[in-house]
């Protein structure tokens, strides 16, 4: 197990106690230091929850017990990352170094190539751990890992293949691989080749060009024929329907067209992340407190699971979004974030100290027509959640 020194929970508890009810009542201020205090404890927790060879994925609330996952596992990258984005706002030393243990353990990602998620596993890990200590070192991860990710590249369909093929896809390309691409353009920009960035170019506008209805609503995968690129089907997985659209692949779209916008300056990026955050918050669908169901065209609503892990990666893309727009879309990018991270920060979505195995975020769902992962606290909730908390702290006070 990885255990490290547990807590002092009465002391904590004491301290913590009053967090709940900032979510509605104090500043974005008091409301980020606070939430922020819980995560460094929480995550101690956590930490003393999972074996030392795997890391956490999700807790199951039936059983009390945490599903920890192997490095390959998409996901892999999601809890060093969270480390990291708590050590830099705490400088907590038993963070710190349970964020270095994990780093070493998923290390040999860096030439993993069995699918697209090399920019979820080492991007949102080794880039926070570059980003705030500027080792080379990371550095060298990160470019090895561009390597990788780019044997995915299919220059027949213009794009990244996601996953391999199989029974059910010839040549798949999901809206999650968009979230791939800020690490293709990250090491062409900090001297790595430029072809990286021209594949993530180039995966964009097809991506643009095939994902996308009228109404900036996304196709969850969009399957290619692999020798000549045409289009053989627009369909699900993890969506309520192929014409559907899957709330968590709406928040990948909205964050991977800003950050393309963000890493290009093209002006056709930026209106795409804009009709998509139109979509979002217009929808008749999406909640008062602004926690998307798992699908905006899910049965059974208002009964429906929600997702929260849909909502902190969309809080988080809105916040960067709102960096380049001005007036009445900056204020309502804003507003919209403001108001999800709020609801996040809640009794209804956040745990309490010491439950949920660690976890800090309660009710997402994974894959609901898979019946996997549905209500359960899941990593990557966490993970966006802690990064939007960030970026409103830098940008917004």
């Amino acid at each position: 197990m990885a255990k490290i020194i547990k807590p002092v929970f009465i002391l904590i508890s004491i301290m913590l106690s009053g967090i709940q009810s900032f979510a509605q009542t104090k500043s974005m201020k008091e409301l980020i230091q606070a939430n922020f205090d819980f995560a460094r404890a929480q995550y101690k927790v956590l930490a003393n929850n999972i074996p030392s060879e795997k890391l956490p994925q999700n807790w199951d609330p039936k059983t009390g017990k945490i599903d920890a996952r192997d490095i390959q596992w998409w996901c892999s990258g999601f809890y060093p990352g969270s480390l990291w984005l708590i050590y830099e706002q705490t400088k907590d030393e038993i963070i710190h170094q349970e964020a270095l243990r994990t780093l070493k353990l998923i290390e040999p990602n860096k030439t993993f190539t069995g699918n697209h998620d090399l920019g979820f596993m080492m991007f949102c890990s080794f880039g926070n751990a570059y980003r705030i200590t500027r080792d080379n070192a990371y550095k060298d991860i990160l470019f090895q890992s561009a390597v990788s990710l780019a044997t995915r590249y299919r220059p027949e369909i213009q794009a990244i293949q996601s996953w391999n093929k199989n029974k059910f896809w010839d040549c798949p390309v999901i809206i999650d691989n968009m979230m791939n691409l800020e690490m293709l353009n990250w090491v062409s920009d900090h001297g790595g080749d430029k072809r990286y960035k021209e594949i993530a170019i180039t995966h964009a506008n097809t991506t643009l060009k095939n994902h996308f209805r009228p109404d900036f609503s996304s196709f969850h995968v969009i399957d290619y024929n692999p020798n000549n690129g045409t289009v053989r089907r627009k369909a699900t997985w993890q969506g309520a329907a192929n014409s559907s659209a899957w709330a968590r692949g709406q928040g990948w779209a909205l964050y991977g067209y800003t950050l393309m916008y963000r890493d290009t300056k093209n002006e056709a990026y930026l209106k795409q992340a804009e009709g998509i955050a139109a979509f979002i918050l217009n929808h008749p669908n999406l909640p008062e407190d602004k926690i998307p169901y798992w699908d905006f065209d899910a049965p059974f609503m208002p009964y429906a699971e929600r997702d929260a892990s849909a909502g902190a990666l969309i809080a988080s893309a809105l916040l960067e979004l709102g960096q380049y727009v001005e007036g009445d879309k900056k204020r309502l990018y804003l507003k919209s974030a403001e108001q999800m991270l709020r609801s996040l920060a809640s009794d209804t979505y956040r745990s309490k100290l010491g439950e949920n195995g660690g976890f800090l975020l309660q009710h997402s769902t994974g894959a609901f027509p898979l019946n996997s992962e549905i209500d359960r606290p899941i990593i990557y909730a966490d993970y966006y959640f802690l990064e939007a908390l960030k970026r409103y702290k830098d940008w917004y006070l």
